[in-house]
């Protein structure tokens, strides 16, 4: 069953529906989670998906958000402020669920995850209260939210700290998937002492088709998909090291911010079959190197993938306690994510991701970023919240002992 919300009182209704009638509840805002736990089986699926605002309030550029916006409508309406809020890669991706798992994406080294611009939010409890949490107001659950993904309650409502942004300096460069090793090795240990204002994402890829250019079609390369924020004028100075490493393909230039975290949305439409892999890193080591060369060249269909996203500048500097996303220290945020249309493709994708993620994991920090992780069992879970895990479960027997918001990367109500 779906209950469509369209305000807070149909979500809280839906909640004591559920809770009523023994149902599992699912919370579906974006419906982007790579592990499908957005719909659940037998029980209710709790639809926020006409539950969308943006209000952007000039005089301390903050933003109001609904739970079932996707990023590109918040991009859209603060881009006309020159305002920019940090969240992921994909405008596609829904607020909601980006946002409680911690956030990682082309600003996070200028301003952090996500969840550290996050302020305040309105969220139906599990007994179906209606409370707002933020450093003033019931902190215990604002802590518990900023990163702890949809444990704790529904959230109907965000309100973020929005940062002055209208144009970026940024786009892909490619490499021989031949290059990857000698790539990684630079990118390591290039990109953490670069400027705040300079970010990139590396990748292990095929180039699917359009809008790259024919001759890349089909063959396999290791990329990296730069965003800068600083001054345009220092632009051709701070990517001169970069274009120095001869990518045999480049684009990069100045853009609105919108556009670049719209800039693989044509690529990845609804619909398509997806299995993810992910752990953390703390080091980009010679095995490890080895390993991306050795799967990157295995790649079985052209929209499968690897990138590793830095964890440094801003986002490393919050302390590992300060918010349940217990992996400040580590040097990077990796996934594998295999992607087909076609469900003939479904074991290709799974066994190259999985064998890919067995050759690497051995290396890992430990954990994976929460967003990333399939069903993988309470293990994983304990091992990507690492030292902030009990903490959460004693949060979650004090809001919901009964575990009625189970369907997610679960965290057990515990002492």
């Amino acid at each position: 069953m779906f209950a469509i919300c369209t305000d807070v009182a149909d979500v809280i209704a839906s909640v004591n529906f559920a809770r009523e009638n023994d149902l599992a509840i699912a919370i579906r805002g974006g419906g982007h989670n790579g592990g499908g736990l957005g719909l659940c089986d037998g029980g209710l699926v709790v639809d926020l998906s006409g539950i969308k605002f943006v209000r952007v309030d000039t005089s301390n550029n903050t933003v109001r958000v609904g739970g079932g916006n996707l990023w590109g409508e918040v991009d859209h309406a603060t881009h006309a402020f020159g305002l920019a809020i940090p969240a992921g890669i994909i405008s596609t991706t829904g607020v909601g669920g980006l946002t409680l798992g911690g956030g990682v994406g082309y600003l996070s080294r200028k301003y952090g995850l996500t969840i550290d611009n996050l302020l305040e939010a309105d969220m139906v409890l599990a007994d179906g209260t209606c409370v707002t949490v933020s450093k003033d107001q019931h902190q215990d659950l604002f802590w518990a939210i900023r990163g702890g993904g949809g444990n704790f309650g529904i959230i109907t409502s965000f309100k973020f700290q929005a940062h002055s942004l209208k144009t970026v300096f940024g786009g892909p460069t490619l490499w021989p998937i031949e290059k990857t090793e000698e790539i990684m090795e630079w990118f390591d240990g290039f990109i953490h002492t670069a400027p705040d204002d300079l970010n990139g994402f590396i990748a292990t890829l095929v180039i699917p088709g359009p809008p790259f250019p024919e001759e890349l079609h089909n063959k396999q390369f290791c990329g990296i998909v730069w965003c800068y924020t600083g001054d345009s004028e220092k632009a051709k100075e701070i990517f001169k090291p970069i274009l120095d490493k001869n990518p045999v393909f480049e684009h990069v230039g100045e853009m609105p911010y919108p556009a670049i975290q719209t800039l693989f949305d044509g690529l990845f439409p609804p619909g398509l079959q997806w299995y993810w892999r992910a752990d953390f890193f703390n080091e980009l080591g010679p095995e490890i190197r080895e390993q991306h060369l050795k799967f990157g060249s295995k790649i079985p269909t052209p929209l499968s993938q690897m990138h590793l996203y830095p964890i440094s500048g801003a986002a490393g500097r919050v302390g590992k306690e300060e918010t349940p996303w217990a992996y400040r220290d580590a040097k990077y945020a990796g996934v594998i994510v295999g992607v087909d249309k076609d469900p003939a493709n479904n074991e290709r994708i799974t066994q190259w991701c999985k064998e890919y993620w067995e050759g690497l994991h051995p290396y890992s920090a430990g954990g994976a970023y929460s967003n990333f992780l399939m069903d993988e069992g309470q293990e994983r879970v304990k091992a990507s919240y690492k030292h902030n895990y009990k903490r959460l479960a004693q949060i979650k027997k004090r809001y919901d002992p009964e575990n009625f918001f189970r369907v997610n990367q679960n965290i057990k109500p515990g002492d």
